[in-house]
């Protein structure tokens, strides 16, 4: 049975992934900065809780990250964890780097260290590249970060790189592009789309605030990344990876189809808050996965209309 470390294991991408490696016989740790007190809702929701041993680990704390890997031994370590908003980097600067960069040595650092055969995956994202003028962006495709976790997550990707090449490690990253579910939270605008559209169409009569909605976005499913994680460190040698749909639409469109879900016009319902607007934006972004599809055999079943449909239906059934 192999065993998989899954840090950030509460979280959206942890709970799929979680859900995914016990189905294919995995013992799965999942770690969290206090396994005492932390909300494990999502876990809760797929039943799956009692079936994975929690952790307290402290990812800034080298010695707390270094005692955890030596006493679970893991075969495979999935690095999810880190401040995850691209808005909220930019009130928390620091902690965003911190909770992505530091960690992600630290484990790396430990992995080393240890000496042991441990494959990691790290969870990048497509917010690297930044504005890639209409193209979709591969893996030779420069980075061009737009915001303080852009930065932290290009920083942790080139550490990573370092890392197998001076070292050998079977260390890589997933360049991940917007995947979403029913399990994110409100603060990501898809949800708080998808929610506000449920409930004006039960009558709610509230007025639903968007920033930028001419930004696109290319947008996948969750459960579909996350099997493109576990496929990357069943490869004879560890690369780096593009996961994305391959098509891109505007936050606009998003509303749009939400909102006709239910026969309802978003601009009807919607402000634009300029407020809401952040210092510095993607105008567009799209992500091209043919080496993925060539190398792993993967490539997006569900596209950005089938994913707003799965999120009202599970809206709508309370269920995740």
């Amino acid at each position: 049975m192999k065993k998989a470390l899954i840090t950030g294991v509460t979280g959206q991408d942890g709970a799929y992934l979680a859900k995914l490696l016990l189905e294919k016989g995995y013992e799965v740790i999942g770690s969290s900065r206090d396994a005492q007190i932390t909300n494990f809702n999502n876990l809760e929701r797929f039943g799956i809780k009692g079936k994975v041993r929690l952790e307290s680990m402290a990812m800034n704390d080298f010695r707390s990250v270094l005692q955890l890997i030596h006493r679970v031994q893991p075969d495979e370590i999935y690095n999810l964890a880190g401040q995850s908003s691209v808005a909220l980097s930019f009130e928390q600067p620091v902690e965003t780097l911190e909770s992505i960069m530091s960690a992600t040595i630290n484990l790396i650092e430990v992995i080393r260290f240890l000496g042991r055969p441990i494959r990691f995956y790290n969870a990048g994202s497509g917010e690297c590249f930044g504005d890639t003028l209409g193209h979709a962006a591969h893996e030779e495709t420069p980075f061009r970060p737009r915001s303080p976790y852009a930065v932290a997550k290009a920083a942790a990707f080139w550490q990573v790189a370092n890392y197998r090449e001076a070292y050998g490690l079977f260390v890589c990253t997933g360049i991940l592009f917007n995947h979403e579910s029913p399990l994110r939270p409100e603060r990501f605008v898809t949800r708080k789309i998808i929610a506000a559209a449920c409930r004006i169409a039960r009558g709610s009569g509230e007025r639903l605030r968007l920033g930028n909605t001419t930004i696109q976005r290319d947008w996948g499913w969750a459960p579909e990344y996350v099997d493109a994680m576990w496929r990357m460190l069943q490869q004879e040698s560890a690369e780096d990876f593009v996961i994305a749909t391959g098509k891109s639409h505007t936050l606009a469109e998003f509303a749009e189809i939400a909102f006709r879900y239910f026969g309802l016009d978003w601009q009807e319902h919607t402000d634009i808050d300029a407020s809401i607007f952040r210092p510095t934006d993607i105008p567009y972004g799209c992500g091209d996965a043919g080496k993925a599809a060539t190398r792993l055999g993967w490539s997006a079943q569900t596209d950005m209309p089938g994913v707003i449909e799965k999120m009202i239906e599970a809206e709508h059934a309370g269920v995740n």
